[in-house]
């Protein structure tokens, strides 16, 4: 059993999901698809745990050896990310029965779980495959449940949401394959590891440069990165409340790694950030993706959108992070992926239990919140806290580390401008946490209650990961750590 635990990582979700179509109530398809995401996270700390000890994983699908045959590759970098999508994905969706009571039509239900289980198997196989050809394959079955869940929300905005992530996700798909395809027509494999071995044979080759021009730009149309970021905002705003906690916490997450598995394994860290001028390109669409992202959630009036925002900006502090091609730089990047899960897992949960009592997450609507739900504010004050990067919060810890990184670099301009991102965020947490706790409610003859434990359990669970995290960042950071040298020290 133990030496199938790669395959069984996508398996389990993969047949999950059809499963549940044999079910006729909604609730025992909860639990079903409950179960079957927390025995993927169950495999996925099996799978952290063995390769922390022993080194790579890699399983041959079928017995056929690479690259021949497809395999399936966990090093520290993947295992990391294997384990922040399927503790999200169980946390999320212990929630999701009492969300999708409200937001979701009862003969929806069922498919609801079926797209939810295909979109978490698309990112698992995505992040454990060892092929190229592969990462297509697992990022269309993703990205078209995904489309399909967008679609579920009750608004009728939510079908142009769904149709606009469509057309730009259709496009960044396609960018991926056509780089993929002249990647194999200089190399003849679609083994990623068999590629970093290839590819410097032919490396500066126009063909080649082409590729990774490709792959960059789809990877980044998937990633949201600024410029390219306008599908998010109403994905996540009209998204099913769940769905959008699901996403935010883990989508930008996986194609932020494969932008570091393309540059950093296949084309190579040479080949990525010295013949080409990566690094002053990505700092510059990662700062100016704070700022502009920043100060656009500042003035937005649903709170869905304000944390949308926020989630464009703290991309781009990963992207700072990784343009920095050091270790301490991409350690800063994969840390702030774990604890930005941890952040936008416990709001976007906060806001689907806002959104259970009052329908709506309105700004205007939050008024006096703060002692009427106060369990829910709390939270999401408490996640506000961690992008802003207060201390004992898992923000400070990746955003400490972005800047000891800059600094190695002597880069205190940079420093500065981060400094200052940082307080616009506090402009924009600022005006929920004033509107929830020094305004009076709209309507005091009509209290709202406090959200249902089956909400309060998974965003607590989550606040207070983002606490523990913040004060004993021993796991995060030597995973971190050894992840990030694992890159540069080493091909896949």
């Amino acid at each position: 059993m133990i030496a199938h635990l790669p395959i069984l990582q996508v398996i389990i979700p993969l047949m999950a999901a059809p499963i549940c179509l044999l079910f006729k109530r909604s609730q025992l398809v909860w639990l079903f698809s409950l179960i079957a995401s927390g025995l993927a996270f169950i495999v996925s700390v099996l799978l952290l745990q063995q390769v922390m000890q022993s080194g790579v994983i890699s399983y041959e699908l079928g017995g056929w050896a690479p690259p021949w045959g497809i395999e399936y590759r966990i090093d520290k970098l993947n295992a990391f990310l294997l384990l922040i999508i399927s503790g999200i994905s169980t946390v999320v969706l212990f929630a999701a029965q009492a969300s999708i009571e409200k937001e979701i039509v009862i003969n929806k239900r069922i498919y609801f779980y079926v797209l939810y289980l295909l979109s978490l198997t698309g990112m698992l196989g995505i992040v454990a495959t060892g092929d190229a050809f592969n990462v297509f394959v697992f990022l269309e079955i993703s990205s078209l449940s995904a489309y399909a869940l967008i679609a579920l929300g009750k608004k009728r905005q939510a079908l142009w949401a769904s149709y606009q992530y469509l057309i730009m996700g259709t496009i960044g798909a396609t960018f991926i394959l056509i780089g993929i395809g002249l990647m194999y027509q200089m190399t003849g494999t679609l083994n990623m590891q068999d590629l970093s071995q290839r590819l410097p044979e032919v490396v500066h080759t126009r063909t080649v440069f082409a590729a990774f021009a490709f792959v960059i730009v789809g990877v980044c149309l998937k990633l949201a990165m600024f410029p390219l970021h306008f599908w998010l905002p109403n994905a996540y705003a009209y998204a099913p409340s769940i769905v959008t906690a699901f996403f935010a916490a883990t989508a930008t997450k996986v194609a932020v790694y494969l932008l570091i598995r393309f540059t950093f394994t296949v084309f190579g860290v040479s080949f990525s950030f010295t013949t080409l001028p990566l690094q002053t390109l990505f700092m510059s669409l990662g700062l100016l993706g704070i700022f502009i992202a920043s100060v656009t959630a500042i003035y937005q009036n649903n709170v869905k959108h304000i944390f949308a925002f926020s989630s464009i900006a703290q991309i781009g502090y990963m992207i700072v992070g990784f343009s920095l091609s050091t270790v301490t730089g991409l350690t800063a990047t994969l840390l702030h992926m774990f604890n930005h899960a941890l952040m936008k897992g416990a709001i976007f949960l906060a806001l689907a239990a806002i959104i259970y009592r009052l329908g709506n997450a309105d700004l205007k609507n939050l008024q006096g919140l703060g002692r009427q739900m106060p369990l829910t504010m709390a939270a999401i004050v408490i996640g506000g806290l961690s992008l802003i990067g207060v201390p004992l919060t898992v923000g400070f810890v990746s955003k400490w580390y972005l800047l000891m990184a800059l600094i190695e670099q002597d880069l205190w301009p940079i420093v500065v401008l981060i400094l200052i991102g940082s307080m616009l965020a506090v402009i924009y947490v600022w005006r929920i946490v004033e509107v929830a706790y020094f305004k009076e409610p709209l309507d005091k003859n009509a209290p709202v209650k406090e959200a249902p434990l089956s909400f309060i359990i998974p965003i607590w669970t989550l606040v207070i990961a983002n606490i523990y995290f913040g004060i004993d960042t021993r796991l995060s950071v030597q995973v971190a750590e050894a992840a990030a040298q694992s890159l540069f020290g080493a091909s896949l």
